[in-house]
């Protein structure tokens, strides 16, 4: 691992005389049959300046077409040499050679299951959200292609919990500064959100068994950074060009090794960090973004962290089996007084399945209530394949048990969602976020004004209070 390195994000000015990025057979049909329109984020970024970048001896990480920049590893020397090309507009430091903190261990226990249920002690958390009847109907998230983001993906090419989901899995990625495999011991987490997707014993039954899976790991063991969430927006893009219908990430992003790169929540209004913007910008291309509300519910923070400010993705909170709120939830609203986060599932004492030996554990955490939630999208969408990721999201915050009205302490947003009304319910603030150009508009819905802002950054539904 480059423990000691210097890493940057460099802002290039234009994209002149570039062109649009090829992009698989899946993600031209998916543009095709949604209209999505290709615009300048889908254009490269222009060769020549990041042959220049190469050529003063820095590496380059990543790219990013949607942010026109590269990130890039050079000591400062470099990076000065750099940041005086004509074509380059601005440097950022995105991880210097602060020590790392040390990592905290997710909270497990052993469970006991009822060998005569095929859905185990997970039926409780599908239950839940009464996603049992989409099963039943045969709506499993077949044709939905799915993208895990996550710190790794322990023993999921050997373990006999993930042996179906082998048989779907359409590629693995990494976009990390680690040396060890992605299917390492560090990386347990990412399949114990998996699991709650994808995992098959004679005893658990994951929420969206029969969707195709692609692993991407962006989380970087240490040291904790900015240059992570850099990682992340390349990943996020990689899923655009893939064709990927929903993402699942349960990862968030406030606090660093050097307290000068901490977030402010000032800036988590879905515009001020790249990540956020990243995934606004997937949202606009056709992606349901699902990401962790993050657990800082009960600590002096307890807001939300990054990217879960973006607008049109849905920001997921937990709730334990009586759909009592966790009191590690992060509570919302966005900076710009967004509700956030949108739904919650159940977070506390989750019914994981342990890689180590396909048996079932519980975990606590947010990380684990939104995987559930991407499962249910993906068995909805799979229920009507014509809908766009917009339709789905729509359905799922207007199915819950809130909704139209929502938590004003901001922790359950618009409560817990239900899958068989989302699937039955003709939604009736939809509207494509592709239409009417930058302009805004207003809709009068069940007494509340609401505001849609369209730009490239604002996308969805503001709730005027």
């Amino acid at each position: 691992m480059f423990l000691l390195a210097l890493f940057w994000f460099v802002q290039f000015t234009d994209k002149l005389g570039s062109a649009p990025i090829p992009f698989s057979e899946r993600a031209t049909e998916n543009r095709l049959l949604w209209s999505i329109p290709t615009d300048s984020l889908d254009y490269a970024v222009v060769p020549d300046y990041i042959q220049g970048v190469r050529a003063t001896g820095a590496r380059v990480c990543h790219v990013s077409r949607w942010m026109n920049g590269v990130t890039v590893e050079a000591d400062s020397a470099q990076m000065q040499t750099i940041a005086a090309l004509p074509y380059v507009q601005a440097v950022e430091l995105t991880r210097d050679n602060t020590p790392a903190a040390a990592s905290v261990a997710p909270r497990k226990m052993n469970l006991t299951l009822d060998a005569s249920d095929p859905y185990g002690s997970n039926r409780t958390q599908l239950a839940q959200f009464n996603l049992l009847p989409l099963h039943q109907l045969g709506y499993e998230g077949k044709g939905i292609r799915m993208a895990i983001i996550d710190a790794g993906f322990y023993k999921v090419n050997t373990a006999t919990c993930f042996s179906s989901a082998r048989e779907q899995l359409v590629g693995v990625y990494d976009y990390s500064e680690d040396d060890t495999s992605i299917y390492g011991s560090a990386g347990v987490h990412g399949a114990y959100c998996l699991s709650t997707i994808a995992g098959q014993t004679d005893t658990y039954h994951g929420a969206a068994t029969q969707a195709e899976y692609v692993l991407i790991r962006t989380e970087e063991i240490t040291p904790e950074s900015p240059k992570e969430m850099d990682n992340l927006v390349a990943a996020i893009e990689l899923c655009d060009s893939l064709g990927v219908n929903i993402i699942s990430c349960s990862l968030g992003y406030r606090l660093f090794d050097n307290p000068s790169f901490n977030l402010t929540y000032d800036m988590l209004d879905g515009r001020t960090t790249r990540v956020s913007r990243a995934a606004a910008i997937a949202a606009r291309k056709g992606i349901l973004c699902c990401f962790s509300a993050g657990n800082d519910g009960n600590k002096t923070w307890h807001r939300i962290s990054v990217p879960c400010d973006a607008d049109s993705i849905l920001t997921i909170g937990a709730v334990n089996k009586d759909t009592v709120m966790a009191n590690f939830s992060s509570f919302g609203p966005s900076a710009d007084g967004r509700v956030k986060p949108e739904v919650c599932a159940m977070g506390v004492s989750t019914v994981l399945l342990n890689p180590a030996n396909s048996t079932s554990m519980t975990g606590n955490g947010t990380s684990f209530s939104t995987p559930l939630v991407a499962g249910l999208a993906a068995c909805l969408w799979s229920a009507m394949p014509n809908a766009t990721a917009q339709d789905i999201r729509q359905r799922i915050i207007q199915s819950a048990h809130l909704y139209p009205s929502y938590d004003t302490n901001y922790q359950m947003g618009y409560g817990i969602p239900d899958a068989e009304k989302a699937y039955q319910v003709t939604p009736t603030l939809i509207r494509s976020i592709h239409e009417d150009g930058d302009k805004p508009y207003k809709i009068l819905k069940d007494g509340h004004l609401f505001i849609v802002l369209k730009g490239s950054h604002n996308l969805g539904l503001y709730l005027v209070r």
